[in-house]
């Protein structure tokens, strides 16, 4: 029986979680950022981060926050799930961003933590967590794209280092990063057994050339490298010789579950004013405050309810994902709706703006409607990348399906 002094209830964990975490957003978070997600831009080199920018990023860091889940002796969050999902939603009812991201976060930190050595982890991780540092990725090349373990890249032995020559092509964010994560060739006798998984310190070390590729959108963040001579430590290898193809494809893995899940471009692409808002205002409607288009509008709701089905079976993945050992084969599902999702959306976008969505950019949130053909020029990648939409049909064949080649 319960006396004076005990209370009757107890307070809910989460949701004294929740109240914590809404305090510190009110505390830390400048009221100039609200509504605008510039973080990830900011990171991977689209413009100079404002002081806000800035400071934003530095209390995230320092909380640990931008990487929620990560353990805390690296700088992450040490979160439960539970946990970072309120944090999520606590930043989106404050009309926050996380201003931590790029490819050290999304793709190869979590790589890192599954596979390096305590000494790596302490060297590279800290830094990530806090965005101090810019990733790119070093896997396609001229001659191994779809058929990425063609790889040719060498990584000659040379006692306590390696000398690194070759050609790395599509280099997301290269001329901005500061360090490359990279498969390369250690052993020219096999195939999938003679890949290594490689880190480059310095992206402007002598023998380093990065040159951008402009695309059809205007945009320019792939980039043509190559390392002539390179010289890289033998510490700066992940896993042992001849491991690389298990790293490289457990990382991408990791990629299609967040592009999938819209921590990469995908779901940025989506951000901005919705369908229904767009066609409104550029459709019209009729005087039950329905659009005029009864055909658009019936494929707007199956659109809707596509991206909404989508949205909850991510987060039931995303569980799945956390009783067992992380991203699995399924994210090859994941990337592939996901793409198709974001296209379809910026198909409706242009056919909704038409001529008036011709604009290449603007100011504010006009620039988001403005801009619709560029972006759906833009959007043609995202089933490219990451691994192409018949990649990922065959992963599923293979690793989901069971179906084997017929020789």
């Amino acid at each position: 029986m319960a006396t004076l002094a005990e209370p009757l209830t107890q307070t809910d964990p989460i949701e004294s979680f929740r109240a914590e975490v809404r305090a510190w957003i009110a505390e830390n978070f400048p009221a100039a950022l609200r509504g605008k997600d510039t973080g990830m831009s900011a990171i991977e080199g689209g413009h100079e981060p404002s002081a806000d920018e800035e400071a934003w990023r530095v209390a995230m860091g320092d909380k640990g926050w931008g990487v929620p889940t990560w353990p805390k002796e690296y700088g992450g969050g040490g979160l439960d799930r539970a946990q970072a999902r309120v944090l999520q939603e606590e930043l989106g009812r404050a009309g926050a961003y996380n201003p931590i991201g790029g490819m050290g976060v999304m793709m190869f930190g979590p790589t890192l933590l599954e596979y390096g050595t305590e000494e790596q982890k302490q060297k590279h991780i800290p830094d990530i967590a806090k965005a101090n540092v810019r990733w790119c990725q070093g896997y396609s090349e001229p001659n191994a794209g779809s058929d990425l373990a063609n790889i040719q890249t060498f990584a000659e032995d040379k006692g306590d280092h390696y000398i690194l020559n070759g050609q790395k092509t599509w280099t997301s964010g290269g001329q901005w990063a500061d360090k490359c994560f990279c498969l390369v060739r250690t052993d020219k006798t096999q195939k999938h057994a003679g890949i290594s998984f490689l880190l480059i310190d310095d992206m402007h070390a002598e023998g380093i050339e990065v040159r951008p590729i402009k695309l059809i959108s205007g945009a320019s963040p792939f980039c043509e490298t190559f390392f002539t001579d390179v010289k890289v430590p033998k510490g700066n290898l992940v896993g042992r010789e001849g491991q690389g193809w298990e790293i490289g494809t457990r990382l991408l893995q990791h990629e299609r579950s967040s592009l999938s899940g819209g921590g990469g471009s995908a779901g940025r692409m989506m951000a901005g004013p919705t369908l229904a808002d767009l066609a409104k205002k550029y459709r019209g409607t009729d005087d039950k405050g329905r659009l005029n288009d009864s055909d658009l509008r019936m494929r707007l709701v199956r659109h809707e309810m596509d991206a909404r089905a989508f949205a909850l079976t991510l987060r039931r993945a995303a569980l799945e994902a956390k009783s067992n050992s992380g991203p699995s084969a399924a994210t090859s599902i994941m990337k592939n709706v996901g793409a198709r999702v974001t296209q379809d959306r910026a198909e409706l976008g242009v056919e909704i703006m038409g001529m008036q969505g011709l604009g290449w950019e603007g100011e504010g949130f006009s620039s988001a409607e403005i801009a619709q053909t560029r972006t759906w020029l833009w959007g043609k990648a995202v089933s490219i990348y990451g691994g192409s939409t018949e990649i990922q049909n065959n992963v599923i064949a293979k690793r989901i399906l069971g179906m084997l080649d017929h020789q």
